[in-house]
């Protein structure tokens, strides 16, 4: 007696049931990695803005205690950010205005504050 193989019930996977998984998993794995970069790039524009605030305060404090228009760069490990500070006028006699800009390539975080000026 010979057995066919055709009729008994299979149980195994097709093709396309395999290529449909594989489908789907894929547009999963595509959808995890973009939205992981997403908020990656979020989470370096909070640090850089946490970051750039912080030495810009401390800079705005230095500059508070000895009022002049500089311009450098931070020590290490902060060497890629760039600073700018500046004193102006205001409307209001006997007040200034001191102005830190920090950035790092295209970004720049910026603080102000009013000082009143000796005479």
């Amino acid at each position: 007696m010979k057995h066919d193989r055709r009729n008994t019930g299979s149980s195994g996977f097709t093709l396309l049931e395999i290529m449909i998984t594989v489908a789907v998993i894929g547009g999963l794995l595509v959808s995890l990695i973009s939205s992981l970069n997403y908020h990656l790039g979020i989470a370096e524009k909070h640090e850089f803005v946490t970051v750039a605030s912080l030495l810009a305060k401390d800079k705005l404090a230095e500059v508070e205690m000895n009022p002049a228009t500089q311009d450098g760069e931070f020590p290490d490990p902060y060497s890629d950010y760039h600073f700018t500070s500046e004193i102006k006028g205001s409307s209001y006699p006997g007040i200034s205005e001191i102005t830190v800009t920090v950035s790092r390539g295209d970004e720049t975080v910026k603080l102000s504050d009013l000082i009143e000026t000796m005479k």
